[in-house]
């Protein structure tokens, strides 16, 4: 299970260059439009526009970052033979023509948005365990050096392309459909619900799995034109460092002497949108500082996405909170998250030479005993 985690972030890494360029660009291909007076709506039918370059320029990265992830996942797991095939399994699946046409071979209904980052995730995975399994075959030695370029490739596409097409693709497709329809359609209550988890997630294990799964799900929605995610998991993202340092900064006797300086560094870090900058407090006391930085997370995702605040970019933080559709209120909730962890944390944690005396007393007992 650790090994299929570390994959899937590999793919991951490898796909944010192409979702931030694709985010960005497609969001001041916008702001270009609605200042020039062409309009948000009317930016891809202005052909020849300033606005209408940078917006094809932000839907080819945010087009191609899906097949991105699927084919470095089977990198991750078969090197390289398996990165051509994990790259047009997932490629394939987003056509919804395609999907469609399948399903009604297999008399389903649906698969019309394509199978999205849900269907590159399993075709990653899929093809990079089936090219290892190829690329092990035992061959004549006049065939191995044909392995890794054509017949792993070959024969990979050839054993997966049916079963992703129509036994896997459709299914997914349809799902994918079904879910991006109810996240467009989410109103009060279900709204603050997903950006609670969603935000919350982020502050878990901080840059682990669990913020990875937050992170894709809502980049994975910038592409269907869903971006209040991306803004609920912003936030979450950025609220455990700024939290945990303003913290530091107005109870620091509850801190180590030397945190006071990560503080500094952690407000540049959470504006930034690095939730890593928050580890070195979650490491020193996780039990009371990682329930913090959660409910703080989930409190500036709750609020983001009641507000129906929008986040196009899906990495930047502070840079890009002008591309918003609500810049004051993205500041708002962030700072009222931010402001939970710091009030919860600083209330829940003891002064650090209580705590610190408390554990060596502990240790010299068990010692003597």
């Amino acid at each position: 299970m650790t090994k299929v985690k570390e994959d899937v972030m590999t793919g991951v890494s490898y796909m944010i260059p192409f979702v931030t360029i694709g985010g960005i660009f497609l969001a001041l291909g916008y702001a270009v439009a609605s200042f020039s007076g062409t309009g948000v709506q009317q930016v891809f039918d202005a052909t020849g526009t300033p606005g209408w370059f940078l917006a094809q320029i932000g839907v080819a990265g945010l087009t191609i970052m899906v097949p991105i992830l699927g084919a470095y996942i089977a990198y991750a797991i078969a090197d390289r033979p398996g990165l051509a095939p994990g790259f047009l399994l997932s490629y394939i699946i987003q056509d919804g023509a395609l999907l469609q046409a399948a399903g009604d071979v297999i008399g389903l209904q649906g698969g019309q948005a394509g199978a999205g980052y849900l269907g590159a995730l399993v075709a990653g995975l899929i093809a990079g365990y089936v090219a290892r399994w190829v690329k092990n075959w035992s061959v004549p030695g006049f065939v191995q050096p044909m392995m890794p370029v054509l017949i792993v490739p070959v024969v990979t596409m050839a054993i997966l392309s049916p079963v992703m097409i129509f036994v896997l693709g459709v299914p997914v497709a349809i799902a994918n459909g079904a879910l991006t329809a109810a996240l467009g359609g989410l109103q009060g209550g279900q709204s603050v619900v997903v950006g609670a988890v969603l935000g919350g997630m982020m502050a878990v294990d901080m840059g682990g799995p669990v913020n990875k799964v937050s992170y894709v799900f809502a980049t994975g929605l910038i592409a269907e034109g869903i971006t209040a995610p991306m803004a609920a998991v912003m936030i979450g993202g950025m609220v455990p460092p700024i939290g945990l340092a303003i913290s530091n900064f107005i109870a620091p006797h509850k801190y180590a002497a030397e945190m006071y300086e990560n503080a500094k560094s952690g407000i540049i870090l959470g504006l930034s949108f690095i939730t890593e900058g928050a580890i070195p407090y979650a490491s020193a006391d996780p039990i009371r500082v990682v329930p913090s930085a959660i409910v703080g997370s989930a409190v500036g995702g709750a609020i983001a996405m009641m507000m129906n605040v929008t986040m196009p970019a899906p990495h930047g933080g502070i840079f890009v909170v002008p591309l918003s559709n609500k810049p004051l209120m993205f500041l708002a909730a962030l700072l009222i998250g931010s402001l939970a962890t710091a009030v919860i944390a600083t209330v829940v944690k003891p002064d650090f030479d209580e705590r610190v005396g408390n554990t060596e007393g502990e240790t010299t007992t068990a010692t003597s005993d």
